[in-house]
């Protein structure tokens, strides 16, 4: 009896036939799926990082040479 319900059992992980899984269509699906995934992986992980500015790289700031505060011997 085990021998005719082992031949009548579908493998485990099988769920679609292989001509369905194997058509075009599924094809591009799963092309986007993976596209997708890549994409929301890099804005979740941009996201955690630390923003970068542009202005902290380059030091172009005008400062000024003397100091404009009351007290006189305050740093610049």
């Amino acid at each position: 009896m085990a021998d005719a319900l082992a031949g009548s059992m579908v493998p485990m992980g099988l769920l679609l036939p292989e001509s369905i899984l194997r058509n075009e269509l599924v094809a591009v699906l799963a092309a986007f799926v993976a596209i997708n995934t890549i994409v929301y992986v890099t804005l979740a992980v941009a996201k955690i990082l630390p923003k970068v500015y542009f202005s902290d790289l380059v030091d172009t700031r005008n400062r000024r040479s003397e100091t404009r505060s009351i007290d006189p011997d305050a740093p610049v």
